[in-house]
């Protein structure tokens, strides 16, 4: 950020900075002084546990309909000019990492000198017959490719040629999405999103001018002399937030000598095919469901919430693969649910302000109705648990990890694939990301279609996202190619788990909504049939 007065800025000390935690490095200019941020606590585990393998970005498939756009129709160098005029709206957009030496501190964000649009957004076409399969394919290949980090860790593909993506208007393109997790997360995500997208086709221009300028390349040497005050100063911090977490822990001890909630399920994961050392390679699949649907479901289930729906959808479809696979465990797998704890004073704020609870998701319960109930408990349980020890105290407690450690067990976990000896505490991911409950408009184009895809790693060979955007919800996942070869027949899966807990709940899918697109009816009622084009995508295909 830029501060407002320069003079008043020198007086800070940065022994001070150093005391707080807030370390800042600062590069001088005639105008003005630039404070620049550092990373913290599970922002620098995302570039700790960066492998050529393991690439720690997270994304999105983002689908347009170009005829709302002026003209009805949108050109690649339309698109460049229209990110090119909101790079003000983004605080990632622009900014880079910076290593300290030996890592002996967390890296710095820092504006780049060399910042270049036209590398970070690129443009491709699908091949021939650009259908569902097809872009999956692509958007697999593409996501598996790590970001380079020594330029701003983010990357838009531009995909064209969507003629035959059923349920999607001719004409649309698609934009790939790749940024690196150490820079957002689901919440600070979708204000990236937003900082690319309008509510309106033809928004009012930025009247704002850009006062962006470029950072001066930070002083090694300097950097390793604050990162080596922070060592000495950093267990002083800790002990102080360990003692601010006391209360927590007493609340949790408490609890579970009163058995209000317990450990025992959420420490019994069984060890699968997708917990061991993932591969380069990924895929990715997904369904689309109407929200009303998914909100309908919450009645099996006395308080319920969407996220309980999920989950259990998600238990479903992964009793359904394993069984198949005949892979099936007696005890239920486990999954991480990340809990945002960003404020509204951080809404904007680059990094990641979470926490998560652990849940298992009844994958061993094949009736949707006592999978559902047992889910629901299972989620009050580990959230009455979270909530006793302080969800932003977990957090803030991570961010005392000391960076030298950090990154070497984090190359010594990796090297010596620790994840295919060990057990694991939590067998998959699902991260809920709130959407938009309005249309977007990217350049004129209306955005009508969006899935998540989030980074792996070892011992997490596959991960969920789940998201909302207007009156339609997402399931999708990415996964390791090795762990899971037959992606199409998993996303078949959480469609049968989806319909069995349809049919619980009493409700009638034949009946679509009135605003629905008539291509997506026909997309929808084709994917129970077993028959659509999203049921047989991201085949295994040749890295």
């Amino acid at each position: 950020m830029i501060g407002p007065n320069p003079d008043e800025t020198e007086k800070n000390s940065n022994l001070n900075s150093i005391r707080s935690g807030q370390v800042t490095m600062r590069t001088e200019t005639r105008e003005t002084v630039r404070v620049m941020e550092q990373l913290q606590g599970s922002d620098a585990s995302f570039v700790a546990f960066e492998t050529p393998s393991t690439p720690m970005h997270i994304g999105s498939i983002l689908i347009y309909d170009p005829s709302t756009a002026p003209g009805g129709f949108v050109r690649f160098k339309d698109i460049l000019a229209f990110m090119r005029s909101r790079l003000q709206l983004s605080k990632t957009m622009r900014r880079r990492l910076v290593r300290t030496p030996f890592n002996i501190d967390y890296p710095y964000w820092v504006e780049d000198a060399n910042f270049d649009l036209e590398y970070h957004v690129r443009h491709v076409a699908l091949p021939k017959p650009g259908d569902w399969r097809q872009l999956y394919i692509q958007a697999s290949r593409i996501f598996a490719r790590p970001l380079d980090l020594s330029r701003p860790p983010w990357e838009i593909t531009v995909v064209e040629g969507l003629d035959n993506v059923e349920g999607i208007p001719k004409g649309s393109f698609a934009m790939l999405t790749k940024v690196h997790h150490a820079a957002v997360d689901g919440a600070s995500g979708v204000d990236l999103l937003e900082a690319l997208h309008t509510t309106t086709p033809q928004p009012e221009p930025l009247t704002t001018p850009d006062t962006w300028k470029p950072d001066k390349f930070p002083n090694y040497v300097g950097m390793f002399a604050k990162g080596y005050a922070r060592a000495w100063v950093n267990p002083i911090r800790r002990l102080s937030v360990s003692a601010q977490s006391v209360p927590g822990v007493y609340r949790m001890a408490r609890g579970m000598v009163r058995g209000d909630f317990g450990m025992k399920a959420a420490l019994q994961a069984p060890k699968t095919a997708f917990n061991g050392k993932v591969s380069p390679h990924r895929v990715i699949d997904g369904r689309v469901f109407e929200l009303k649907h998914i909100k309908a479901m919450r009645a099996l289930s006395e308080g319920a919430k969407v996220n309980d729906v999920m989950l259990s959808i998600i238990g479903g479809a992964l009793n359904k693969y394993l069984e198949a696979k005949g892979e099936l465990p007696e005890k239920s797998l486990t999954a991480a649910v990340p809990i945002s704890v960003r404020t509204t004073d951080e809404k904007n704020a680059m990094g990641n302000q979470v926490a998560a609870m652990v849940a298992p998701i009844g994958t061993h319960i094949s009736d949707p109705v006592e999978r559902m109930v047992f889910v629901h408990e299972q989620t009050q349980r580990s959230k009455a648990m979270t909530n006793a020890m302080g969800a932003r105290q977990m957090s803030e407690l991570s961010k005392t990890s000391p960076a030298l450690f950090m990154a070497l067990g984090a190359q010594m976990f990796s090297r010596f694939s620790l994840a295919d000896i060990t057990r694991p505490v939590i067998n998959t991911a699902v991260t809920n990301v709130p959407g938009p409950p309005v249309p977007l408009y990217s350049c004129g184009a209306k955005l009508v279609s969006m899935q998540g895809m989030i980074c792996l790693f070892d011992g997490f060979g596959l991960a969920h996202v789940v998201q909302s955007y207007i009156d339609e919800a997402t399931i999708s996942f990415t996964a390791c190619r090795d762990a899971m070869p037959d992606p199409e027949f998993y996303a078949q899966c959480i469609q049968q788990s989806f319909e069995e807990m349809a049919n619980a709940a009493g409700i009638d899918l034949a009946q679509p909504k009135p605003s629905m697109p008539k291509a997506q009816v026909r997309r929808k009622s084709a994917a129970r049939g077993g028959n659509s084009r999203i049921e047989t995508s991201a085949k295994r295909s040749p890295a």
